[in-house]
């Protein structure tokens, strides 16, 4: 006998999906390497301060912990890091988080220093074919003003390194061909980031490590190059926007060549080392995600005919994937499947979920599904989004209700969201909430041509397309006009700010370590970003009057909604003095905010506590100011001028 839902308001429901589910029972996975027969992975584990753990996987066997505590297996290079192992023959190269320097690890040893202490960090190893080198990025933190980039070869015997590489502001994927004798590499100098232009270099490599003959043979104004990697054959290949779109390339005698010109993308906006979207399962076959319109999906290609085969298993978005030995290792997810490690057998052709981010298993009556929509934006142009209604079987909502709704704008801004199971996303729409996560002009996963429009229109065009997505909504009657909420982290959260402070859509606002002074990010942040904004706002200091002109902080008399803040004190990205000015002015205006602050907290929280502590206390916040008493009990947030 079926059991009738409840009529509680929106907002009101209770859930099954838990804040401490989202920490406790949940991992981050990343950086996947195949060493022969096994898997290396990295799991971040809120529930051990964040620690990232390096993870063997053999067929047959449990998988196992490499790295026991103090150990963390982290890179700081470009503070966003990735890249941060290699694995070859069963040794593993690492860096360690709390001094950066690269370590060697043994079957059976335990880890040896490679580099010498010092204010250095590295990323990105790649050793040589009989493990003699590895090659890798350095960034030198000695001097007085920015940090500088080289690229080294290290002894892998631990008899020093060698600068191999140096002039460019950054670098990215050294990697050393398959019979040790050629390097190839990625550059790109101020004020380009790697997605606007980048070089692909390629040059000989000597014994001992050493370059010659360096000459660039892809990318430069205009295009940006992505992931270079030998095939089993012995050439290059790599991704290139060169068309308008990421594009697989190969090197061949008479030069570069497109493999496949299609209107989608095979690569991402590198904001991390090593990042993969590509690799070859043997000679014949690569193993290949793509994204069209916002959804990913994965095929192998016969590299002789081009035909292609689709991986049989539903995914929407994918964050890695590396081949090799007939297998395909796919870092995916699905909109009824959370992000989870998957192998394809191609052989065999079938799939199997190695890991999965979380160990919950939800009933799938309590899941809300993206559906894929476009509204008419600023300007004339269409921007798109995924909207989830609110979903859970147990309740109802008063006949003549409408959902509040939470507004997503993602981080980058150089980015995107995906249409993926993310708890994160379901924490609300199971309670009540409908959820906009949009991917505003300047995201990617649509081609160079829609990440341009954001070209000189940050502030101005991500926050029109979150408004008129919000507007699009509440036309159609889906969604309370009068409860609409906005929400983002880091470059999110300058977009909720401005939505804030520049429109009167919003009724309320949560800022995950978000920008409220351009100014202050121009002159303050890290050598990686420090140009960034000439593109997405203008050089400053020549353009300081359009920076304030955008800045939150300067246009308080717009913001007239309540605002809570969640900021991490030892966030170099983003400073926390940031939060503190906006929460003071709020304050000082009379607006209702919240602000809590996180020892131990850098860009994007790591502990289990705060991200359990960060998402109750949204929800109670919303609670207070839309009037309705969320279900279960909630940690009370200090809410001045309420």
């Amino acid at each position: 006998m079926s059991v009738p839902p409840h009529v509680l308001p929106y907002g009101a429901w209770p859930s099954p999906i838990e804040a401490a589910m989202l920490a406790s029972q949940s991992v981050r996975l990343g950086g996947v390497v195949l060493d022969g027969a096994d898997t290396m992975r990295v799991e971040g584990r809120p529930t051990q301060a964040g620690r990232s753990v390096l993870v063997r996987m053999s067929e047959g066997a449990a998988a196992v912990d490499l790295t026991p505590a103090p150990w963390n297996i982290r890179s700081r290079v470009h503070e966003y890091g990735g890249g941060a192992f290699a694995a070859r023959n069963g040794t593993v190269w690492f860096v360690h988080d709390e001094d950066q320097r690269l370590y060697a690890l043994e079957p059976g040893g335990t880890p040896r220093a490679l580099t010498p202490p010092g204010p250095y960090r590295h990323a990105d190893p790649d050793p040589s074919p009989d493990g003699r080198y590895i090659v890798c990025v350095r960034e030198d933190h000695s001097g007085a003003g920015e940090p500088v980039n080289t690229l080294l070869s290290v002894d892998g015997a631990g008899g020093g390194v060698r600068q191999i590489a140096a002039g460019h502001d950054f670098y990215a994927y050294p990697r050393i061909s398959s019979d040790g004798c050629a390097l190839a590499f990625i550059a790109w100098d101020h004020p380009d980031m790697p997605w606007d232009a980048s070089v692909l270099y390629l040059a000989e490599r000597a014994p001992d490590g050493t370059l010659a003959q360096q000459r660039a043979i892809a990318g430069g104004e205009g295009v940006s190059v992505f992931q270079p990697q030998w095939a089993p054959d012995g050439r290059l290949w790599f991704v290139s926007d060169a068309g308008g779109f990421w594009n697989l390339h190969v090197l061949d005698a008479d030069g570069p060549r497109c493999v496949i010109r299609e209107e989608a993308e095979y690569g991402m906006p590198m904001w991390q080392f090593a990042m993969s979207t590509y690799g070859f399962a043997d000679e014949r076959t690569l193993v290949a995600a793509s994204c069209r319109d916002g959804y990913w999906r994965v095929e192998a290609i016969d590299l002789a005919t081009l035909a292609r085969t689709p991986m049989p298993c539903d995914v929407s978005a994918v964050s890695g994937l590396v081949a090799g030995g007939g297998r395909a290792m796919v870092l995916a997810a699905s909109p009824t499947r959370v992000q989870s490690l998957l192998c394809w057998d191609l052989a065999r052709g079938d799939v199997q979920t190695l890991r999965a981010s979380t160990m919950q298993t939800l009933d799938p009556a309590h899941v809300s599904v993206p559906e894929a929509v476009h509204f008419a934006t600023d300007d004339r142009q269409v921007a798109h989004a995924f909207f989830y209604p609110p979903v859970n079987p147990t309740c109802i909502a008063p006949a003549e209700e409408r959902p509040p709704l939470i507004v997503i704008g993602h981080g980058g801004p150089t980015g995107a969201t995906s249409a993926s199971l993310d708890l994160g996303v379901q924490f609300w729409s199971s309670r009540g909430f409908a959820v906009l996560d949009v991917n505003y002009r300047g995201s990617t996963g649509y081609g160079r041509a829609y990440r341009r429009l954001l070209d000189g229109e940050w502030g101005v065009a991500d926050v029109a397309d979150c408004v008129n997505g919000a507007r699009y909504l509440a036309d159609a009657g889906r969604v309370d006009r009068a409860r609409m909420a906005i929400r983002g982290r880091s470059a999110g959260g300058y977009t909720v700010l401005a939505a804030l402070a520049f429109h009167d859509t919003f009724a309320a606002g949560a800022s995950y370590y978000g920008i409220g002074e351009l100014e202050a990010l121009a002159r303050d942040t890290h050598k990686f970003e420090s140009r960034y904004l000439d593109r997405l706002v203008g050089p400053y200091p020549e353009c300081a009057a359009l920076y304030r002109e955008r800045s939150p902080l300067h246009h308080l008399e717009g913001l007239s909604c309540p605002v809570i803040f969640f900021q991490g004190l030892e966030d170099r990205v983003v400073p926390p003095n940031q939060a503190q000015m906006m929460r003071d002015a709020l304050f000082a205006k009379g607006i209702p905010v919240a602000c809590l602050m996180f020892e131990g907290e850098q860009h994007g929280f790591r502990r289990a506590e705060t991200i359990v502590r960060t998402l109750e206390a949204e929800l109670y916040f919303y609670g207070r100011v839309f009037g309705f008493t969320p279900a279960g009990e909630l940690e009370p947030v200090r809410i001045d001028n309420l």
